[in-house]
């Protein structure tokens, strides 16, 4: 095993790295924003553009967790983890031609305004006190855990409590000064320079191992495969319905996703970005999951999976590259807590304070997601270390989301398909369907009652869900036209402007990434 050592350059580069990007974007949103209120602060003014959506898009999923967890999950399980990257090309398909169209007409700040103004207060509450509990309990832990396990190998001297406050406290105070436009413009650096360094470490694994064949018989058995049997642990090929569903959370209703969307400029903008993030996806395979299985060759013995990238980068790169290499990951670590950390203090002022408090003017709702973005940081660094109880970061990741978003999922389709969809479906999608989820997830997961596959797990809880809406509506009123009108997809928002050509038809756009999409499933099958 490979002795890592971090130079004085190394460190350099990152820290200055870190600080020169946050305090230039810092301060010129912090300028930029003054004086707009919560549209500027939680919105970015509705000024975002396709490109930075896109790449703001990708970025928001590919950090920390991402350059940790999906090298580690190649090495421990081999391809099927991809399973994950080019399903979203899909969904976001799905989300530009059907959700994206009705939440900007409504013009919301957030996802649950949605369920609002569809079902009523009680289902926006509920799933925003969903958000903001998978936000502090996932999606921030996870970035924290990721990032710390990097600085674990590098440094190993230094306490993960150290490294987990540095990173949560960085960015806490980074957004909570520039707001969504300080995240989406360091977005876009980012996504460019994790594209460059993923191809950087892609090329120079693939140049360290003595031939395909030496991959072939170190990796795992059947990890070169896309598609694996019902029994397989991981990523059984049933289980792919329970990947669309979680993917439909996270990329057609989760707040810290979709809230860049809900800041374009036009519907064109927003549905041009979400394909180009569908399409940066794709790249993944060779950029971050294939190196985690040609490590297998490399680093035979390696004990945590999740220690893939880190050694990669370190063992294979020279100083200088190490340091930009460790710069890249550590800001894409904290590109995704900042995005993260932004969209619960949206929930949590929007869809609570707000409330609570109707008089309070637009600029002190700006205060108010500034100090919720403090708070949220304390209370992800201290769940983090809990992750370390999974065998990888992307097992704790997958497991708990797939018995806690399925049933929002359900709420969420049938508000937008179903006119006869009421409140009351919602409320029993949402107020049971939820604590069955948490109970299985406890059952299961952390106490081992009994044994279910995660992704199995999904598909049951959305039928569980899907049960608990249609049911509870059937056996109540149907809804007032006032929650129906406006609040569903209908055939006039899949039009397209008169005279617009063909390669500017997100129509024709999605069927070329549709197209790409198959042939990679098809070859790696």
């Amino acid at each position: 095993m490979p002795q890592l050592e971090v130079t004085a350059w190394d460190l350099a580069i990152l820290i200055g790295y870190v600080v020169l990007t946050r305090i230039a974007f810092g301060w010129f949103f912090a300028r930029r924003t003054r004086g707009e209120g919560a549209e500027g602060y939680f919105l970015a003014g509705h000024r975002m553009r396709w490109p930075i959506i896109g790449l703001s898009f990708y970025v928001a999923n590919m950090g920390g967790s991402s350059f940790v967890g999906l090298p580690g999950a190649g090495y421990h399980s081999g391809i099927s983890v991809f399973h994950y990257e080019w399903m979203p090309a899909l969904l976001l398909i799905l989300f530009s031609a059907f959700f994206l169209p009705v939440f900007l007409r409504t013009r919301i700040y957030t996802a649950p305004q949605y369920l609002e103004a569809r079902f009523g207060r009680g289902s926006r509450i509920a799933f925003s006190a969903m958000l903001l509990l998978t936000s502090m309990l996932v999606d921030a832990p996870g970035s924290l855990y990721a990032g710390a396990m990097v600085l674990k190998t590098l440094l190993p001297g230094v306490s993960i409590w150290v490294t987990i406050t540095v990173a949560a406290l960085a960015a806490g105070v980074y957004i909570a000064f520039g707001g969504l436009g300080a995240v989406v413009a360091n977005d876009a650096l980012q996504a460019l320079l994790i594209l460059a360094g993923g191809i950087v470490i892609a090329v120079l694994a693939w140049e360290a191992v003595p031939s395909w064949e030496a991959v072939a018989q170190a990796a795992p058995p059947g990890a070169l495969r896309l598609m694996q049997p019902t029994s397989d642990p991981l990523m059984p090929w049933p289980g792919l319905a329970g990947v669309f569903i979680v993917g439909m959370y996270f990329w057609c209703t989760n707040q810290f996703i979709i809230q860049r969307a809900l800041g374009a400029r036009t519907l064109e903008d927003g549905r041009w970005g979400a394909l180009f993030a569908g399409l940066l996806k794709l790249p993944n395979l060779f950029i971050l999951i294939l190196p985690g299985v040609l490590a297998t060759v490399l680093y035979p013995d390696l004990e945590n999976p999740d220690l893939v990238f880190p050694m990669l980068a370190f063992d294979l790169l020279p100083i200088g590259l190490r340091g930009f290499m460790l710069a890249v990951l550590a800001a894409a670590m904290l590109s995704s807590l900042e995005a993260i950390l932004h969209s619960a203090s949206t929930l949590f002022t929007m869809d609570f304070v707000k409330a609570a408090r109707p008089e309070t003017t637009s600029e002190g709702l700006a205060r108010w997601g500034r100090g919720a973005t403090l708070v949220f940081m304390v209370f992800a660094v201290l769940w983090t270390p809990q992750i370390s109880r999974f065998p990888t970061l992307w097992q704790y990741l997958q497991s708990i989301l797939s018995y806690l978003t399925p049933p929002v999922v359900a709420v969420f389709l049938a508000g937008l398909f179903w006119r006869r969809a009421n409140s009351a479906g919602a409320l029993a999608g949402l107020l049971v369907g939820l604590p069955l989820g948490i109970a299985g997830w406890i059952a299961v997961e952390l106490l081992g009652f009994f044994e279910l596959q995660y992704l199995y797990a999904a598909a049951v809880m959305f039928a569980v869900g899907l049960a608990l809406v249609v049911g509870a509506s059937l056996i109540t009123a149907p809804p007032p036209p006032s929650k129906v009108e406006g609040h569903v997809w209908s055939r006039r928002d899949a039009a397209v402007r008169a005279g617009t050509v063909w390669y500017r038809d997100y129509r024709a756009q999605s069927i070329v990434l549709a197209s790409i999409t198959l042939a990679i499933v098809l070859w790696w099958w």
